[in-house]
């Protein structure tokens, strides 16, 4: 783990914490991790319960590669957090271009020392009533083709049972298993060398998209919607919470409010 010493001492206080709640709070089983680049790479993972970072940090914390997520600039100002955020190298979601030049700046940084930057290119928790991936955006193409950085994309499944969807309260008992898939880098040679337009990144994200619900598909052993669930058709905002009181989430038997 390439990491600052400052970086690695908050990380291992941070991992000291969680990773015993996670391993008392289900089982676990990880797939794939020899597909982890040795050096530094985008991972993608799918997005269906708030708790998802933790899923995907603690398995590559686990094998040694630093954990750096996207988060929105605002968290950066909150105490403790704040400071936690920015020891540990996290990076700050900017509307400006000179904050978004610096959130480029760091990302590069972070794939140079090897750790690996987590992107949920959906932008948010899905909004597929029965949680398959739904359309995604354009962040994490474009970063991977703009860095020459290969795109590693995981799928998950079993957390969202512990932790629903929009939940109040994690359900531990019986005790749930979460199942994680590390998939081959997405081939994005195809657009090596083309103009970083809308039509390239589009396709680009559609590419990562299709690899992450493959390994969704496999996971669940099922099969996939035809048409991958796009909010702007559901007039659904992009952002926020989104289920309408008494709407019952897919597979848990509860309702949200």
């Amino acid at each position: 783990m390439n990491e600052p010493a400052k970086s690695r001492a908050t990380l291992a206080v941070v991992a000291g914490i969680v990773r015993p709640l996670f391993n008392l709070m289900m089982d676990k089983t990880w797939e794939g991790t020899e597909k982890l680049p040795a050096g530094g790479f985008i991972a993608a993972p799918n997005h269906c319960t708030e708790i998802d970072p933790l899923i995907i940090g603690h398995l590559l914390y686990n094998h040694r590669i630093a954990p750096h997520f996207l988060a929105k600039s605002g968290l950066f100002k909150v105490p403790v957090l704040g400071w936690v955020l920015r020891a540990t190298k996290q990076i700050p979601v900017e509307r400006s271009t000179a904050g978004a030049n610096r959130s480029l700046q760091l990302a590069q940084e972070i794939v140079a020392e090897g750790g690996a930057i987590i992107i949920y290119p959906e932008g948010t928790l899905t909004r597929d009533p029965q949680l398959w991936p739904m359309k995604g955006h354009t962040g994490a193409a474009r970063l991977a083709l703009e860095g020459g950085i290969p795109v590693v994309p995981i799928a998950h499944w079993g957390a969202h049972e512990v932790f629903p969807r929009y939940g109040k309260r994690f359900h531990l008992f019986p005790r749930k298993k979460s199942r994680v898939v590390v998939g081959e880098p997405v081939d994005l040679s195809a657009f090596t060398g083309r103009p970083l337009d809308k039509a390239t990144l589009t396709a680009a994200t559609d590419a990562i998209m299709d690899a992450i619900t493959a390994l969704l598909a496999e996971v669940r052993g099922e099969e996939p919607p035809a048409e991958r669930w796009d909010p702007a058709k559901q007039q659904q905002a992009k952002h926020g919470r989104f289920v309408e009181r008494g709407q019952q989430q897919p597979g848990t038997g509860t309702e949200n409010s």
